[in-house]
């Protein structure tokens, strides 16, 4: 079977995975930490950072299909390795219906027949049918449409927050402690909430049997997505609270139109909806075409039924695909609620909080797997170590988040 994703939609994979509905829904979520939401914004970049670094690391010393569960059954064999694989195909399941939300959101201005919850629940779901439709047809088709809407995606949001910069108005903005927590546990709360927007470090590890040149491919990837997603994060939200007020962002569904309307009026908010849609639909593209990989990688190894080894002609896992949306639409519905902030929230503490056990068996198996190449005689790298033991800790903080939330 050719291969047929290369530097660019493997870096495609990872930015366009991170760059969606996390960023363009998530200021509604934050508002009301006010500027210490930067604080988690900062120590969460750092972390994603820490977690590309170490996944280059285990990508270069040996690619695998299925990512981070394949390096944890290297370092401590197949029983945690399952825990992995169900925690990351869980998180990708839940991150789904999430992204169909955050894209009905940003549509509700202009298609306001799904203002009612119904109507928004089989909105959503039709999205999940459509883009597991296009995964079906195969990767090159799928890897296409991501490096398409993550170029159109990114555009848009760098726009909107250099004008944000340059003609909003930056007042000052309280540093608020919604429910009174130590300063620890506030920001722990705050990177499991952030950490959403950089799931997907990891993406470019996955359709590692697809990948041109995996060694050197996927571990560039990897980095160059991240800083992509950074940058962008910062400009994006920088603009964006220089523009609307934390009382009123906090009750927005869709912050950037909303901010466009402010700085160009309807054409301006025409076009950053446009955008956002790009941005959401290309992260729900390739979390779709992960949610399949991911079950067919496991089902080889025994850690899922056999019966989603299947493929197609062109290599795609049809059955895998199929009932990862199903389950995906499922859980939408069983989530609906009046409010779609609400459901979103609830859609990502369990999509994230299952992603950060996998960040963090992960970051453990780089630490061993290190030390078992030292005692066959390799010398230790200090700084590959060291990141791998940040990536580790920060795993762990953003797991106390889920404790702090739900306390």
């Amino acid at each position: 079977m050719k291969k047929t994703i290369g530097i660019w939609r493997s870096w495609a994979l990872v930015a366009g995975m991170m760059i969606g509905s996390g960023i363009l829904t998530m200021p509604a979520l934050l508002a009301p930490y006010g500027s210490y939401s930067f604080l988690g914004w900062a120590v969460t970049g750092f972390g994603a950072i820490c977690l590309a670094l170490s996944y280059s690391y285990l990508s270069s010393r040996k690619p695998g299909l299925g990512g981070p569960y394949f390096y944890v059954q290297e370092a401590f064999g197949p029983k945690w390795a399952a825990i992995v694989a169900w925690g990351y195909w869980i998180s990708l399941v839940s991150s789904v219906p999430a992204l169909a939300l955050a894209f009905t959101g940003y549509s509700k201005a202009y298609l306001p027949f799904i203002d009612n919850s119904l109507f928004s629940a089989a909105f959503a779901i039709s999205l999940i049918i459509l883009f597991t439709a296009i995964n079906i047809r195969g990767m090159r088709e799928a890897s296409t449409v991501q490096l398409v809407t993550t170029v159109i995606k990114i555009l848009p949001l760098v726009f909107l927050g250099v004008a944000g910069i340059m003609f909003g108005e930056i007042k000052e903005i309280p540093a608020i402690n919604p429910d009174n927590n130590s300063l620890f546990h506030m920001v722990a709360a705050l990177c499991l909430l952030i950490m959403f927007s950089f799931i997907g470090v990891e993406s470019a590890t996955l359709p590692s049997e697809d990948t041109i040149d995996p060694k050197k491919t996927i571990p560039k990837a990897s980095i160059l997505g991240t800083l992509t997603a950074v940058i962008v994060y910062m400009v994006a939200m920088f603009g964006l609270m220089s523009i609307i007020p934390l009382a009123e962002l906090q009750q927005s569904t869709s912050p950037f139109a909303d901010a466009a309307q402010i700085l160009m009026g309807n054409s301006g908010a025409i076009i950053i909806t446009i955008g956002a849609l790009f941005a959401i639909s290309g992260t729900l593209n390739v979390c779709i075409m992960i949610t399949g990989t991911i079950l067919l990688a496991g089902a080889r190894d025994g850690m899922f039924p056999k019966y989603f080894s299947q493929q197609n002609a062109q290599g795609t896992p049809v059955r895998a695909l199929l009932f990862s949306s199903v389950l995906g639409a499922i859980l939408l519905l069983i989530s609906n609620s009046e409010s779609l902030i609400s459901s979103y929230e609830y859609l990502v503490i369990i999509a994230t909080f299952a992603v950060m056990i996998v960040y963090l068996g992960t970051g453990l198996a780089s630490i061993k797997l290190q030390w078992q190449d030292h005692k066959q005689g390799q010398k230790i790298n200090i700084v590959q170590l060291t990141i791998a033991l940040l990536a580790t800790l920060f795993s762990l903080l953003a797991i106390i988040g889920v404790w702090v939330l739900y306390q």
